[in-house]
């Protein structure tokens, strides 16, 4: 079946098959920072923006965003550079892998939220699994990035 999107500002046309998935399209196209880890929707690797909502790529039907804008990473590069820095100064960025899907949803929610709270921040990015950090490095630099004064507990 024929598939055409705008991905990161290009528009795109490949032949695909019917029941291929969004993260494997992006990945043919040359997105390479859009991850497989889960399969399932639970661990937030493959988020991507869909018409600038963040989506689990793995879990949504190529076809079911034809014709829609898409974003990865390498579409906001800029943006996601400038939070980078702040998971890097955390020491929040160890292996990297989960990287590209929790900047892709950091920058989704502040755009949506530009002023969150650490309670929102902490369930917008619920479904963001992280092997090497803890977390407690991620929440640092999110609050840096967000301006957030968090009081010691």
């Amino acid at each position: 079946m024929k598939m055409q999107a705008m991905l990161n500002g290009r528009n795109v046309e490949a032949e695909i098959a019917p029941d291929m998935m969004l993260l494997d399209f992006v990945r043919s196209q040359g997105m390479k920072s859009v991850k497989r880890g889960c399969d399932t929707g639970n661990c937030g690797l493959c988020t991507v923006w869909v018409d600038d909502k963040p989506v689990l790529s793995c879990s949504t039907p190529a076809l079911r965003v034809k014709g829609k804008k898409i974003t990865t990473i390498e579409g906001v590069a800029d943006e996601a550079e400038a939070f980078s820095s702040f998971l890097a100064a955390e020491g929040a960025d160890q292996c990297g892998f989960c990287s590209p899907g929790l900047i892709m949803n950091v920058l989704a929610l502040r755009k949506e939220n530009p002023h969150p709270s650490m309670d929102e921040i902490d369930e917008y990015l619920s479904g963001n699994l992280c092997r090497c950090t803890g977390y407690q490095s991620q929440r640092r630099a999110l609050a840096k990035y967000f301006g957030i004064v968090e009081e010691r507990k």
